[in-house]
């Protein structure tokens, strides 16, 4: 079977998952604490020059990601499964490459990207070692059935301005069109699924907040929907911890 070689200038798409908990967040820092920083400096042993990666979106500090996306171009003549085990033998524990292929030569991970999927879990009572840094522990009942009510009233096409936490006049679009948004529960765990054309900042984790305040209780979920008309971000919707977040799929 003949391998095809890539041409000398070649742009790579690539899948990778992390572990947020010790990182601050996806995009780079000054100081190298991001999983780009981390990446960008293995990439760099790999081909002996300094390479920029380009992701489909950042996440905040402590969020984690199953399918997060980044390109990068770079002359790399040995195909990509050589590629991937360069990056197996230098990248910490705590971040994998999945997959990595050969994109066409316009395609970037971020402006090409038609929506997201976010995944946020919140565990009933007191989680063991295992399921701590990878959940919200909430030592209250919550009412699953009026938080489903609640989802129901976000789902759609809406500004979601009340539900981001960007400061001062918006610089971009806050109307997102969220194309679903489940509650599931199973034992002590409940997942909830947000998927959406994009995502504002810390939007999921607004909306996981929100439907969470809605389970315990202290709103109703017939109130969601005002706050959402509202258009404007108050006290009220609580921005849920970052270790609950998972970017789970990035779609094309």
């Amino acid at each position: 079977m003949n391998t095809v070689t890539p041409p000398a200038n070649c742009r790579w798409r690539c899948v990778c998952a992390y572990d947020g908990t010790a990182f601050a967040g996806w995009q780079s820092q000054a100081g190298g604490q991001a999983i780009q920083d981390v990446i960008e400096a293995r990439l760099g042993t790999i081909l002996k020059a300094p390479t920029r990666i380009h992701g489909s979106g950042r996440t905040d500090a402590g969020v984690h990601a199953l399918g997060q996306v980044f390109h990068f171009d770079a002359g790399w003549r040995h195909g990509a499964e050589k590629l991937l085990a360069a990056f197996r033998i230098g990248l910490p524990p705590s971040i994998q490459i999945k997959n990595i292929r050969a994109a066409r030569a316009d395609f970037h991970a971020r402006f090409d990207a038609t929506g997201k999927r976010y995944t946020y879990r919140i565990f009933l009572g007191d989680p063991d070692p295992f399921t701590r840094p990878y959940c919200w522990a909430v030592f209250r009942p919550l009412d699953v059935a009026a938080m489903r009510a609640a989802a129901d009233a976000l789902r759609g096409r809406h500004d979601f301005r009340a539900f981001t936490a960007l400061n001062g006049p918006e610089r971009e679009d806050t109307v997102r069109d969220l194309r679903r948004l489940d509650v599931l529960q199973r034992g002590r765990t409940i997942r909830i699924t947000a998927e959406a054309n994009g995502f504002l900042y810390k939007m999921v984790r607004s909306l996981a907040g929100v439907l969470e305040s809605v389970g315990e209780g202290k709103l109703p979920a017939t109130q969601v929907r005002a706050i959402l008309h509202s258009k404007t971000r108050t006290a009220i919707v609580q921005t849920a911890p970052a270790q609950g977040l998972f970017l789970e799929k990035v779609f094309y």
